[in-house]
């Protein structure tokens, strides 16, 4: 299996484990933070679609859909909108799970346009500490991904619902 199969591989599954753990959210539990000062699964799944776009459009300016109007200032890691907890301030589950998905598949599209030799350039200056390569930068989304759905099992087991991973 090429490198660029693997990563689409790891982003479809990846996004799909993520929809899997939100399925049986409320609107109301998605404001569930695990303990105090975590941040809430509405919040982070708004910023995991506003990290995934910077991420892309570093590597590609305008290589991913504009995000709705004033969506990032709602999901930006500013340390003031995740602690939002009235969701009239930021999103719906349904809003911020489509706009996940779009993400995605945004993001899936450009890595297919993206050639052996791209792969091995270096990524753009702001990644390089921690990602030297465009490659090693393109697996950044689906351990994001992951991350964050480690934080939601947590607030899953909070509210008593089931283990499914």
């Amino acid at each position: 299996m090429a490198i660029l199969d693997i990563l689409i591989h790891n982003l479809n599954r990846s996004l799909e484990m993520l929809k899997s753990t939100l399925a049986d959210f409320t609107d109301e539990e998605m404001l569930t933070r695990p303990c105090a000062g975590a941040n809430h699964p509405l919040w982070q799944i708004g910023h995991l679609c506003v990290a995934e776009t910077f991420m892309i459009n570093s590597i590609k300016p305008g290589a991913m859909p504009e995000l709705p109007a004033g969506f990032f200032e709602k999901f930006e890691n500013n340390k003031k909108t995740n602690l939002v907890d009235d969701p009239k301030q930021l999103a719906t589950k349904q809003q911020v799970v489509d706009l996940l998905t779009r993400t995605r598949q945004a993001t899936i599209a450009f890595v297919k346009t993206v050639s052996a030799a791209e792969l091995e350039k270096p990524a753009p200056e702001r990644f390089i500490k921690n990602f030297a390569t465009v490659a090693d930068l393109l697996m950044l989304p689906s351990s994001h991904f992951i991350m964050h759905m480690g934080q939601i099992q947590v607030a899953r087991r909070k509210l008593g619902k089931p283990i499914i991973f």
